[in-house]
């Protein structure tokens, strides 16, 4: 069951579908709460915050929706693969599945909501008169980059989830250290040298820094470019690998 390409794209299209259903299933305002959660975020800090930062950012808004759509396409991306298959136990324990399917699903999932998130940030830079450069279609590259970053740690996270219970517990309070090392709301330059040079091994930190540099009308840093491509890469081809150990063990683990 399965097998075919077509039945796997079929699955994964249930998936979502019922990802998409079950989390506005009791809401009134539905799939718009995708619209206001960013647009209700950047409005606090933004009101927060710009008074510290707002005469060295340009455009602070825009500069804060960058980084926190960034950050939380990541987060949740991740964290919703790594419980995909603690969530679906059943149904793995039933019958054949693609194991990989729930982490895929719950993956593409929050890319749509990532995407009506890059809408929001659209309509807040018309708001704010941000010019709007044509560097902003290079804004792809560290998004696919990302994307491939969100698959190699959630396929890592579903396995070590899967064994060890505690994995979801210590990855929620390193994403909130991983949020105040990603630069979303303070200018990188007002910490240390020391600390901005351990700031940019942070792979979150290098995408939020390129889709912002294309934002702004620059393109992105070579270097910063680069070494995010070989994180990504690596993490996923280690995700991957991972999953393939592991995926025939998982379901007697659940």
């Amino acid at each position: 069951m399965f097998d075919t390409t077509a039945e796997k794209k079929f699955l994964l299209k249930e998936l979502v579908k019922k990802d998409l259903t079950s989390k506005y299933k009791d809401s009134v305002l539905g799939i718009l709460w995708s619209f206001l959660n960013p647009l209700l975020i950047m409005l606090v800090f933004t009101a927060i915050f710009s008074m510290l930062f707002g005469r060295a950012i340009e455009n602070y808004p825009v500069y804060f929706l960058t980084g926190r759509i960034i950050y939380d396409f990541f987060n949740t991306s991740t964290k919703g693969a790594m419980r995909s298959m603690k969530k679906n136990a059943n149904l793995l324990k039933k019958i054949y599945v693609p194991k990989y399917m729930f982490a895929v699903s719950t993956i593409c999932y929050e890319t749509i909501n990532f995407i009506i998130s890059f809408i929001i940030l659209f309509l807040v830079m018309l708001l704010t008169n941000a010019t709007f450069h044509w560097t902003l279609i290079f804004t792809i590259v560290p998004i696919a980059l990302l994307i491939c970053l969100i698959y190699g740690v959630g396929l890592i996270l579903a396995v070590c989830n899967t064994y060890f219970s505690d994995v979801e517990h210590l990855y929620g309070v390193f994403t909130l250290i991983l949020m105040y090392a990603s630069a979303l709301f303070y200018p990188m330059d007002i910490v240390p040298p020391l600390v901005q040079r351990i700031f940019t091994l942070n792979p979150v930190y290098s995408a939020i820094s390129c889709f912002r540099e294309c934002c702004y009308g620059v393109l992105p840093n070579t270097g910063t470019l680069l070494y995010l491509a070989a994180f990504s890469f690596t993490t996923l081809g280690i995700g991957i690998i991972l999953f393939k150990i592991y995926e025939k063990k998982l379901v007697l683990e659940l």
